[in-house]
């Protein structure tokens, strides 16, 4: 059973979210307010709510799951000059825990959304309990990736004749990627919507390259020390964090630990959705019960 939600974001920005309880008995009803059960997930850059679609309706069997579409992402309101700071991410996240009563919650942030995650768990630890970080830097970036970013939308063939064409360009061809996968197409067709020319994707890419523009030139090791709640690191082999940052990172949080995807790009949940449930899991189940 999946509950579709509207939550009012900072500066009265509408926020689509979802609610996951399956079965219906194991869901919100048996598991309250303030009970500790609850999950937030923030999917990453370009990304959206049903991203989580398959983790959310694992996590529901035991957790309050709830995943919800960022400003300028998904169904969520597109603000047409935004803001898309850090400080309005993080203040969207604070108002859906406190709007749909899941603190303490745990967050489990994808990327961008991790950083996200971790933010505000060094601002509001009395809203969080735990932490899970998929696959994202704390150092800073630099303006020649923002540079590459550019060039990479530019190359986009848009429209897309097709959502087979999008599925084989995000998963074959795209030149700016070292190993592009099928999961990688299935992330991409999932962000894209029909019009009368062709497929689109539902976010601007202007208002992603602003949001982006936001976080890349600084490093967040700062906040990332600040995170006293339990926290796992989770990496891709193959993603865009690397192994000796992934372990920095959990040396420098106060209660880090660490985990690892093989055969894992930097989508983790969708290239092995069964390898990052058992990397993740044991995790949770410890927040759950400890």
């Amino acid at each position: 059973m999946v509950r579709r939600i509207d939550v009012t974001g900072a500066d009265g920005v509408r926020l689509a979210a979802w609610e996951f309880a399956d079965p219906p008995e194991a869901g919100p009803e048996a598991r309250g307010p303030g009970d500790g059960s609850a999950v937030l997930l923030l999917h990453g850059l370009m990304g959206r709510a049903s991203h989580w679609d398959a983790t959310a309706r694992w996590l529901a069997a035991r957790h309050r799951a709830v995943a919800f579409d960022q400003r300028g992402h998904g169904r969520s309101e597109k603000p047409p000059e935004g803001p898309f700071t850090r400080e309005a991410y993080v203040a969207d996240a604070e108002a859906v825990i406190e709007q749909l009563e899941l603190a303490p919650v745990t967050l489990i942030g994808h990327s961008m959304g991790a950083l996200t995650a971790w933010q505000l768990a060094a601002a509001r630890p009395d809203l969080v309990r735990a932490l899970v970080i998929c696959d994202m830097r704390a150092s800073a970036l630099g303006a020649a990736s923002q540079r590459e970013w550019g060039d990479w939308f530019r190359a986009w063939p848009v429209p897309f004749a097709s959502l087979a064409d999008v599925r084989k360009w995000f998963g074959e061809e795209d030149p700016w990627v070292e190993r592009p996968t099928p999961a990688r197409g299935e992330f991409f067709a999932e962000v894209m919507a029909e019009r009368p020319d062709g497929w689109h994707p539902v976010f601007s890419r202007r208002q992603m390259m602003t949001s982006r523009e936001t976080w890349v030139h600084d490093a967040h090791w700062e906040e990332l020390a600040q995170v006293q709640c339990p926290t796992l690191v989770v990496r891709g082999l193959d993603g865009e964090l690397g192994r000796a940052e992934a372990h920095e990172m959990v040396r420098v949080l106060p209660r880090g630990e660490y985990a690892e995807v093989l055969d894992a790009g930097h989508f983790v949940h969708y290239d092995q959705p069964e390898a990052w449930r058992a990397a993740i899991e044991p995790f949770l189940e410890g927040v759950l019960t400890g």
